[in-house]
């Protein structure tokens, strides 16, 4: 009962911080959001060309070997304890990996969890965002 709580309010965090990132980003003056790159595919979660993945063949695992476990199973039909698997690798990465690591479980054919979706979009779009001003 208390990891469902848990795992609600953690939803909900995630929910909230980024509804309120989107409403910071509409206010913000055009000059200073950065033009879209025309070359990206708008696959964000997967597209980055600083990690040349348009010429990796085969996927890189980030000590998840267990997740292969997982292939061909749609997001929504995950147990909790498989979703919880996925969380805690994301967990230990380190943010520049997330792009990769995301990439990795599609070639696999390993659905994320919402939650983690959405909080790996927000970390992806921030390290874009960071790049974009020159920020580091």
């Amino acid at each position: 009962m208390t990891a469902l709580i848990v795992f609600v309010a953690l939803g909900l965090t995630i929910l909230v911080l980024f509804e309120w990132r989107e409403r910071h980003r509409k206010d913000e003056s055009p000059a200073a959001v950065p033009t879209p790159d025309p070359s990206c595919c708008g696959q964000h979660l997967v597209c980055e060309r600083e990690t040349l993945l348009q010429t990796i063949q085969q996927p890189v695992y980030y000590d998840d070997e267990e997740l292969d476990a997982l292939a061909d199973i749609p997001a929504e039909q995950l147990t909790e304890s498989q979703a919880e698997s996925i969380r805690e690798v994301f967990h230990t990465l380190q943010a520049t990996d997330i792009t990769g690591w995301v990439r990795s479980l599609q070639m696999r054919h390993i659905d994320l969890p919402d939650d983690v979706r959405e909080e790996a979009l927000l970390i992806v779009q921030e390290q874009r965002q960071q790049r974009a001003t020159g920020a580091h």
